[in-house]
């Protein structure tokens, strides 16, 4: 009777045990860190209900930046446009802000669960290894021996059910620290996915500054040169217009002019198609192609994306060609750039240029550095139609500018 009054108080003491650990693993830990990630989610929750008020905002400001597009070209109107996109910059910067805060919460709540399922584990284990202890004392009992040493069948049948209970329990005690481990691991997961998140996050906010200072000197340069006089600015727009057709008659005349020597020499073919690398660190695009945002849209419709680089970063060939122009400047006026021709009536143009340092005809491999970049207003090299350091990047096909992204390594 003293045994099975002992396997009795095991049993119920186990039974205790793993109901209490059931319920910590279901209630994401009961006396835990609840209370704490309960404040944090409603705190995550006010942040969206923040970003969501921004998001509608920057979609005001960029209806409004359309709408400002559609009206006259005057200096009014682009200086309007230039306020609209500046406060829709900094509009951008607090949603950055605001979903930075929100990545920080989401991460510390993850972390206090991950503690709380940590601990749920250390006490299933300790639950299971004291089973399997009590188990271990009565493994090497058959059930004739458990039959001989009680005083009736009815002691006999109780002490059985109770071991073949305590097999169950463990069973159950293994299956609940399994689900906890998964789901451990998948709480570590979902922490990693928001770490890169936030780094990603702090990244497009540094660029998002550099966005607005941008913007804030086109619109400083436009007043200078102007004096805000609308003739100084429909003078302005006439000169950029055709200095631009200027440029763009030139590169198609070069490329067009070297593209048939080389196919005469056999040194190139229409043939084949072209897998383009970055030709900078930088994969953040400041301008895409036919950007309806273009500060000189009114002059040009922008045929190229521009990225963000210092001055003086190296410039590298997006492919293996040939140098078909390299165009060289003395002043700020004056639009430095690098043409490559590739195979496949594919060709580059590489603008803004600081220094250039590859010649005409001279054959260069995908990631030969060819020039350095430019594209601060007042710098040599850095043209007419410039916003600040980067590359302006075209790729061309046959002679007509595409978009260089479906080129580029994603």
């Amino acid at each position: 009777m003293r045994k099975i009054w002992y396997l009795s108080l095991v049993l119920i003491l186990i039974g205790v045990g793993l109901f209490w650990t059931s319920t910590f693993v279901l209630g994401e830990g009961v006396g835990g860190n609840t209370e704490e990630v309960e404040a944090l989610n409603k705190e995550i929750a006010a942040r969206k209900d923040k970003i969501k008020q921004l998001e509608e905002t920057i979609a005001k400001y960029n209806k409004n930046i359309q709408q400002k597009q559609l009206e006259g070209v005057s200096l009014r109107n682009q200086i309007g446009i230039l306020d609209s996109k500046m406060e829709k910059i900094s509009t951008d910067i607090d949603l950055t802000q605001e979903k930075i805060k929100e990545t920080q919460l989401e991460i510390e709540a993850l972390e206090l669960s991950i503690k709380d399922k940590e601990a749920v584990i250390a006490r299933q284990k300790l639950i299971i290894t004291k089973i399997i202890q009590n188990l271990h004392a009565n493994d090497q009992k058959n059930y004739l021996e458990i039959l001989l040493t009680n005083n009736s069948f009815a002691d006999f049948y109780n002490q059985a059910k109770y071991l073949e209970n305590i097999y169950v329990d463990l069973g159950r005690s293994v299956k609940s620290m399994r689900l906890a481990k998964e789901e451990l691991d998948n709480k570590r997961q979902q922490a990693d996915s928001r770490r890169l998140t936030y780094e990603d996050l702090k990244k497009q906010l540094e660029n998002q500054k550099d966005d607005l200072n941008d913007q804030s000197g086109v619109k400083q340069d436009l007043l200078v040169r102007t004096k805000s006089e609308e003739a100084r600015y429909q003078t302005l727009l006439a000169s950029l217009k055709k200095q631009y057709q200027v440029i763009e008659g030139e590169v198609r005349t070069y490329e067009d002019q070297v593209r048939k020597k080389l196919e005469a020499q056999d040194k190139i073919s229409d043939n084949g198609s072209v897998l383009m690398a970055w030709p900078v660190p930088s994969h953040y695009i400041t301008a895409a192609f036919h950007d309806p945002e273009y500060p000189y849209r009114n002059v040009f419709e922008h045929n190229a994306i521009d990225i963000r680089a210092a001055q003086g970063t190296p410039i590298r060939a997006a492919a293996s060609g040939y140098v078909g122009r390299a165009k060289t400047c003395t002043t700020a006026a004056c639009y430095s750039y690098v043409l490559l021709i590739h195979t496949g009536n594919i060709s580059t143009v590489y603008g803004h240029l600081s220094k250039i340092v590859v010649s005409e005809d001279a054959f260069v491999n995908q990631g030969d550095i060819i020039a350095y970049s430019g594209g601060t207003p007042g710098t040599v090299g850095a043209g007419p139609f410039v916003t600040g350091a980067h590359l302006h990047f075209e790729v061309r096909k046959n002679g007509i500018p595409v978009n260089p992204t479906n080129y580029l390594a994603q």
